[in-house]
């Protein structure tokens, strides 16, 4: 805000904010189209919306560092068409990839931000120990930023922010890829500058959980205000149309997800610990059928119900029959199938195809005492756990836990320093490239080929397998109908959007028809849509055989998995089913623990127990 401005009044205002992008010769991508908005003063504004909705644009607009087409921008009172560089140097920027220098240490880095933004001695004395403690990074400053976990160096690109005190605090996508306890203390830090200092927060994420927190949430759709105000206003959209079922013992919960998911009159369908969670369009809950005479319970609405029936209203209108598909990054809001909404799944078939016998009693992969050393340092510390035929399997930790390096062992990415690890009936300590004929994996980055077109990753990747050309044709052909990626095949992989690209990398990664699926943060920087889709098509999978192996930070995803580890510092310190491991949670008893509660409640246990044993 201006500086002695009233708090609570707009730090950011916008009327009519248009922005357009070139892409190719003669074609533009209109980011924005007409947003008018306000931002408060002295509080935490959530901007949310699946990909290409205009969320980083319209931040980097805030930034001063784009400049729009058309309409009025106003920042901290200054226009920012007018006077950007004013806007510049009373506004912190970080981005999604923030720039930190890995080969300096956490106080180089900070110092050379300081030097950046001229920021004089005293005030650097003044400040850096306060960004230190509030960020619990004191104790590092001499490590390279290269060895700071991933929560570390958010916290470190968090303080290089703040090292001049800006009065304007702009996040985009500030806990991609941080786990549940990171992601929890950055929330803390955001929250004690605005109580603390009246700092406006203005955030991009894709937590549906993290908008529910904030003062006030701004939901766009395709460069288009969809909605604006408190979070529970948003989730009162849903108000008598969210119920919810208790699944029986006898039925896997994602299964009855997967049915309500895809059931006409369903706008959203979700896992909540065995209950299932449903939004309908209508207000009364969809066909008797569906449930085999199981008690459907009204629920309390809340944030991501509201988005999931704004942004259904808003694919679907109701006087709308128009059912034509159009490209990513069009105007008028897509129908299904191309971005906005998970396509429902094709039925014909499978979603795999045929080859793939179902069963859950043969351990498919086998793990015994493994280590992982690099030098002296042990990342993996005598590993044990085995994973069945069909299971969903979750390797779950926080950052540096290990569970990335136990991961591509297990893809015969990296040899084991000690123990046993048979997959698919391979050791992989001797025939790691056999083993690799029989697995499929999705890396955490898109590692496709972005200059390639989507057809020519497919071929390339249906050639790497070695598939012959009959095989080959048919192969490709499935992903093209699977995956909704017909009409983008002579695109650059590397222009999809963020759900396209993850439909990509996944389709290349079924190809051969792996037995065992490797799944490494999948849904990271993906927005809410496409995760739901996600999940759909890996039930629909480990229900046709396929054993899937998946890590995540996205806690509520852990319900999706039939079992789970927990690792930290290279142990597992919990493994069993996710009612076993949300019996280690700590809340109140009016409130039903998730897995997110126990997580945080066994590192917090480990670390505690570190801690005193050191003492």
């Amino acid at each position: 805000m201006e500086r002695g401005q009233r708090p609570g009044s707009p730090v950011l205002s916008c009327e009519g904010i248009t922005r357009e992008f070139r892409r190719g010769p003669g074609k533009t991508v209109r980011a924005l189209d007409g947003v008018s908005l306000e931002v408060p003063g002295g509080a935490v504004t959530g901007l949310m919306g699946p990909d290409g909705a205009g969320k980083t644009t319209l931040i980097r607009l805030a930034a001063g560092l784009l400049l729009p087409d058309a309409g009025s921008l106003r920042v901290l009172g200054i226009d920012v068409t007018a006077d950007p560089q004013a806007v510049q140097s009373r506004v912190g920027y970080m981005p999604q990839k923030f720039g930190l220098y890995e080969d300096l240490t956490v106080q180089e880095n900070l110092d050379l931000y300081a030097d950046l933004h001229g920021v004089p001695a005293g005030e650097r004395a003044e400040r850096y120990p306060q960004l230190m403690h509030m960020t619990g990074l004191g104790r590092f400053t001499g490590r390279l930023a290269g060895r700071l976990s991933g929560g570390m160096k958010q916290k470190l690109g968090l303080a290089c922010t703040l090292v001049r005190s800006p009065d304007l605090l702009l996040l985009d996508e500030p806990t991609v890829g941080v786990d549940p306890l990171s992601r929890r203390e950055l929330w803390e830090i955001v929250f004690r500058l605005v109580r603390e200092r009246g700092l406006a927060v203005l955030l991009s994420t894709s937590y549906l959980d993290e908008a529910e927190r904030c003062d006030h949430a701004v939901l766009l759709l395709q460069g288009r205000l969809l909605a604006s105000g408190a979070p529970s206003h948003v989730g009162a959209v849903a108000d008598g149309k969210t119920f919810r079922i208790d699944t029986p013992p006898s039925m896997k919960p994602r299964r009855l997800q997967a049915r309500l998911a895809a059931a006409e009159g369903v706008a959203d369908a979700t896992l909540e610990g065995r209950r299932v969670r449903f939004v309908t369009v209508g207000g009364t809950p969809p066909d008797e059928t569906l449930f085999e005479e199981l008690e459907v319970h009204p629920a309390t609405p809340r944030f991501e119900d509201g988005f999931m029936t704004l942004v259904r209203r808003a694919a679907f209108p109701p006087a709308s029959t128009d059912r034509e598909r159009e490209e990513p990054g069009s105007r008028a809001p897509r129908s299904e199938g191309t971005g906005v909404l998970p396509p429902r799944l094709h039925s014909s078939g499978g979603e795999y195809g045929p080859g793939v016998p179902p069963s859950t009693a043969e351990p498919v992969v086998e793990v015994r005492d493994l280590v992982k050393k690099f030098g002296t340092f042990y990342a993996v510390k005598h590993v044990s756990f085995q994973v069945l035929r069909g299971e969903i399997f979750g390797l779950l930790g926080p950052n540096g836990a290990g569970k990335s390096t136990t991961f591509r062992m297990l893809c015969g990415l990296l040899s084991a320093s000690e123990g046993t690890l048979s997959v698919a009936g391979t050791d992989l300590r001797r025939a790691r490239a056999s083993a690799r004929q029989r697995i499929g994996y999705v890396a955490q980055r898109f590692s496709l080929y972005g200059q390639l077109t989507v057809l020519e990753n497919l071929e390339f990747f249906a050639g790497v397998y070695g598939l012959r050309k009959e095989e080959r044709t048919e192969r490709i052909g499935w992903a093209l109908e699977q995956f909704d990626l017909g009409r983008l095949t002579g695109l650059p992989a590397g222009q999809l959007p963020g759900g396209y690209k993850q439909r990509l990398a996944m389709a290349c990664a079924l190809m051969h028809k792996p037995e065992i699926l490797f799944l490494d943060e999948p849904t990271s920087g993906v927005d809410p849509l496409a995760r739901r889709e996600f999940w759909q098509r890996i039930g629909a999978l480990a229900d046709e055989g396929v054993t899937v192996i998946v890590t995540t930070h996205f806690m509520e995803e852990a319900e999706y998995c039939d079992r789970m580890v927990i690792m930290v510092d290279g142990e597992i310190l919990a493994t069993g089913t996710p009612e076993e491991i949300r019996g280690r949670a700590r809340v109140p008893e009016d409130r039903e623990p998730t897995i997110e509660d126990a997580f945080i409640a066994i590192v917090e246990d480990f670390r505690t127990a570190t801690m005193n044993h050191a003492a």
